[in-house]
């Protein structure tokens, strides 16, 4: 399996790392609020809620960039270290899209997020 592959996986699991630090943070998160998590995470105010809308947004991205990554394997124009350069640098820059929302740094988050479609493009045009 390639690098450009587990980089998949992982992006597949950085939204539960913010649903996570939204629960941590909220301070009220407890044993009971599993019956409805959503509840709680959509009353949430300051950092809590902003982790919870990277969380949202992760789950937004992370289609394109596995299918990126799968239709530039299955194009094959694209030597593997690029792909596999890519991904990673994907993966980089969703975690710092994670901290540019939690210190509510809007701007730098923007750019991030522009950034992060930028190399879903990427993956697409160096397999054509």
């Amino acid at each position: 399996m390639t690098t450009a592959y587990w980089c998949v996986l992982v992006a597949l699991f950085l939204p539960y790392l913010s649903t996570v630090t939204a629960k941590a943070v909220s301070g009220g998160f407890s044993p009971r609020h599993n019956y409805d998590p959503r509840a709680l995470l959509d009353n949430l105010s300051g950092i809590g809620r902003r982790a919870n809308n990277a969380q949202l947004n992760s789950f937004e991205v992370t289609p394109a960039f596995a299918a990126a990554v799968i239709i530039a394997h299955l194009a094959g124009g694209a030597e593997q270290a690029l792909l596999d350069q890519l991904a990673i640098a994907f993966v980089i820059s969703r975690l710092l899209y994670l901290l540019c929302y939690l210190a509510d740094w809007a701007a730098a988050r923007s750019l991030v997020w522009f950034i992060n479609m930028g190399l879903i493009i990427s993956l697409f045009v160096v397999a054509a």
